[in-house]
């Protein structure tokens, strides 16, 4: 394992997490990068709170760090790993760390921690799997993209977050024949969610997700199943786009954002234009709700052609996403 070196700065210490106690200085944390960063996104104690609850592929009393400076928690790590359908196994990690103590050394010694810890789970796991980090950066992180890059990272793909800047204008994209728009209800939220993970095999680099995942899913506030659109051929499910609000990073923000998420077809039915059906009645709903633009996220490798689609329905790029890959060993 690679010796980390702590700067030598009065006051700086590291400890395990431990438990609810650091919550609300975690929050701090992310909300003090916000500027630095250009992170639009609202995240409160209650999201926090939620986001322990059902811990995916780590354990936080293990595989998390809090540095502190004096007794305020400054930065936070996080270690994780995710299986891919080609068995390749991913370890994450994120090293978070307030604006005004960045470019002292504290930040790369929080990588060094991390990938020590993720080389320490790996040998929990089988031999014979291909094992790689895998990170990302937005182009506004410029302190995490230069500490990602100097670590020996190499640029793998791109996704994007995409903006519908209005929502006028919408076109009008007939549903295929045999297919209509019906409302899930509760009992069929498994039923969408296997469409949801069977149309990703897919997609781009998909991941064997947990069941940690689906309940995590369920319990989201913005969970809001009311304003999916969902298109039945018969009883079964063809494709969805799971429409959401948060109206918290709306007020914070100021604006009425709303969300084309979990966009997908099942094979049996791709090539008919039901996606761009679909999108096209999610904008009106979302205008329904008093919203007055759309946002979804995006791989730029996507077999699909999702990113072509849609960019012809109005989305532009707001953000670009660096994903980035090195070897485990």
């Amino acid at each position: 394992m690679t010796t980390i070196d702590w700067p030598d700065i009065e006051g700086l210490s590291v400890r395990p997490f431990r438990g609810k106690e650091d919550f609300p200085e975690m929050v701090n944390v992310i909300n003090a990068s916000k500027a630095e960063d250009k992170l639009k996104f609202s995240w409160s104690l209650e999201d926090m709170e939620r986001a322990f609850e059902h811990p995916i592929n780590t354990d936080p009393y293990k595989d998390e760090l809090i540095v502190l400076m004096g007794e305020k928690i400054i930065g936070t790590t996080m270690v994780w790993w995710s299986q891919g359908l080609d068995k390749i196994r991913n370890y994450n990690y994120t090293a978070k760390l307030v604006p005004e103590w960045r470019g002292k050394g504290i930040r790369e010694a929080m990588v060094k921690w991390c990938e020590n810890r993720a080389r320490e789970i790996a040998k929990t796991h089988p031999e014979d799997e291909v094992g790689q980090f895998y990170i990302w950066a937005s182009e506004f992180e410029k302190d995490w993209t230069r500490i990602v890059e100097s670590n020996g990272f190499k640029p793998h793909t791109y996704s994007f977050i995409m903006v519908r800047p209005n929502l006028d204008n919408i076109p009008d994209c007939p549903l295929p024949s045999g297919i209509e728009i019906r409302p899930v209800n509760k009992d069929q939220m498994r039923m969408l969610w296997d469409a949801d993970m069977e149309a990703h095999k897919d997609g781009f680099e998909p991941v064997d997700w947990p069941e940690e995942l689906y309940l995590q899913w369920l319990n989201e506030p913005i969970f809001k199943p009311e304003h999916y659109i969902v298109a039945w051929d018969g009883e079964k499910i063809a494709g969805a786009v799971q429409n959401h609000i948060d109206p918290n990073a709306n007020i914070e923000f100021d604006r009425k954002r709303g969300y084309t998420e979990n966009i997908h077809v099942g094979r049996e039915w791709r090539g008919q234009g039901l996606a761009k059906a679909m999108i096209s009645i999610s904008f009106q709903t979302l205008k329904d709700l008093g919203m007055e633009e759309a946002s979804l996220n995006v791989e730029a490798d996507n077999p699909t052609g999702a990113l072509k689609l849609y960019t012809r329905m109005g989305f532009e790029t707001e953000k670009k996403v660096t994903h980035y890959k090195k070897p485990l060993w």
